[in-house]
Parts: C-alpha cells; sequence; structure tokens
C-alpha cells in the first residue's frame, strides 16, 4: 500500500499548486495528477454536474491504484466531496476543510474568502470556519476574472491589480485580518493581493494546509514511502499544450510526459 501513488484532480491547471505543496512536503511519494481539462472550469457548473465530473475523475485515478485521492479543486471539494468519500474506500482529502482550519487564528475574528462563483454559492467555506470558530464574521466574495490573469501570466500585472481593487473592496472595508484564497489559482495573485490588502492581512494557502493535512494523514495512517525522488506522472482530457504552457508557471519548471485521457 506505501508504495502507491497519491492521486490529485482537479478541472484545468489550478491543482498544481497543491501538487507543488505535496511534492514539497513528500518528495519520496509517486504523484499522479489529472487536469479534466476537456471540461474546465467546473466553477461555473451546476451541483450535479461537478459531483458527477469529479466521481469520473476520482475514478480515474482510482483505477491506477492510487492510496490516497486528493481533490485539489475548491469546486469539486464544496459539493462532491461527500459523494467521493462515500464511493471510495481510500483517504479522500479536500482543499476547503484544511484552509478553514488555518482561517481560524484570524485574530479579529473577521475572516475574508474569495473563490469562484459556485465555490463562494455553496456557503462551505463560512460552514467549515463556523464550525470552529462560531462567532467568526465571514466576508465572501466572488473573483473569477482572476483565473484568467493568473493563467496568462498577469498575476503581478497592473490590470490584476485593479481588478483585486474592484473586487476586494467591500472585504477591505469590513477589516478582516484573514483572508482565504479559495480558488487554486489564487496564490499565484499573492504579491498582488498583498499590495492591495496591506501587510497585515494573513492570506491562507489552501495548497499548503492540505498538503500538510495530507502529510499528517500519511504519519497517522502508516502510509508514507521512505524512498527518495518519487515518480511524477501528469494526465488531462484535452490536448496538453495549453496545459504544459500554463503549468511552468504553477510549478515553476516544466512538465515532463504530460498524457491525453478520455474520462468518464
Amino acid at each position: 500500500m506505501r508504495h502507491r501513488g497519491i492521486g490529485i484532480f482537479d478541472s484545468g491547471v489550478g491543482g498544481l499548486t497543491v501538487f507543488k505543496e505535496i511534492a514539497a512536503v513528500l518528495p519520496g511519494e509517486n504523484l499522479i495528477y489529472l487536469g479534466d481539462t476537456a471540461r474546465v472550469p467546473y466553477g461555473t457548473k451546476s451541483d450535479v454536474t461537478v459531483q458527477r465530473y469529479a466521481l469520473e475523475a476520482a475514478e480515474f485515478l482510482v483505477d491506477r491504484g492510487v492510496k490516497l485521492l486528493v481533490v485539489a479543486c475548491n469546486t469539486a471539494s464544496a459539493v462532491a466531496l461527500p459523494a467521493l468519500r462515500q464511493r471510495f474506500q481510500i483517504p479522500v482529502v479536500g482543499v476547503i476543510e484544511p484552509g478553514a482550519r488555518k482561517a481560524v487564528l484570524s485574530r479579529n475574528r473577521r475572516i475574508g474568502v474569495v473563490g469562484t462563483e459556485a465555490t463562494i454559492n455553496s456557503g462551505r467555506y463560512p460552514d467549515a470556519i463556523k464550525a470552529l470558530l462560531p462567532d467568526a464574521q465571514i466576508f465572501s466574495t466572488a473573483c473569477p476574472l482572476f483565473v484568467p490573469l493568473a493563467e496568462e501570466g498577469w498575476a503581478d500585472h497592473e490590470i490584476a491589480r485593479l481588478t483585486a481593487c474592484e473586487y476586494l473592496k467591500d472585504i477591505i472595508a469590513a477589516r478582516v485580518d484573514t483572508l482565504v484564497l479559495g480558488c487554486t489559482h489564487y496564490p499565484l495573485l499573492r504579491k498582488t493581493l498583498k499590495k492591495v490588502l496591506g501587510g497585515e492581512v494573513m492570506l491562507v494557502d489552501s495548497a499548503e494546509e492540505t498538503a500538510k493535512s495530507v502529510q499528517q494523514i500519511f504519519v497517522q495512517q502508516g502510509l508514507a514511502h521512505p524512498a527518495h525522488g518519487g515518480q511524477r506522472e501528469f494526465f488531462v482530457t484535452d490536448v496538453p499544450t495549453r496545459f504544459e504552457r500554463v503549468g511552468r508557471a504553477f510549478l515553476g519548471s516544466d512538465l515532463a510526459h504530460v498524457q491525453q485521457v478520455q474520462i468518464g
């Protein structure tokens, strides 16, 4: 069991931020990534559709013998996690609960959440945060343009700053001291968000927190593989050209041997 890989899936390239953090804390593990690029984005789809897509993506990875499944997509984590945990007999980790655990360290208990429309509309982040910190005040805003800005390499551009100023004006007015980045693309805009919000606001990167959760599960359940330099595999459901190009910015290195597959 320990020699099996970790399966990670997202609707596209954003989940590579989660992949990168897991690779950093568990370098000896074999990692298998699936980007459902033929059906991206999930954030504008119905709950029923997202759940179906998530189950099909997970099935592909489970069929490859993974020992743990990471839902590296906030939208899929928001609407499909219970169904995934019911279907499969391996640990399934989403990105919302780990982010919520970090967010409740807020000093003034005024917490902002940004994400896709589906993630924000689901209310899962406020639910997860309030389950841990009942008197927290949550201020949520959908920021759909952050995704294309990250993918086009404009995360530090003046356009990104102006967009962030517009999206975050209510959150700034609410005087939050913590902002949850509720989309795996958003860590690429960290510098821009810091400029807009100021250095006193803690940014919660769900990718980092998810990697810590996976590491903790491995320790608790004895799943860790003691070797070093684990294998890395990448699969996509559409032609890999754009995934390879954009993925370089997310990983900081080239993606080798990206394979196109069909799922569902």
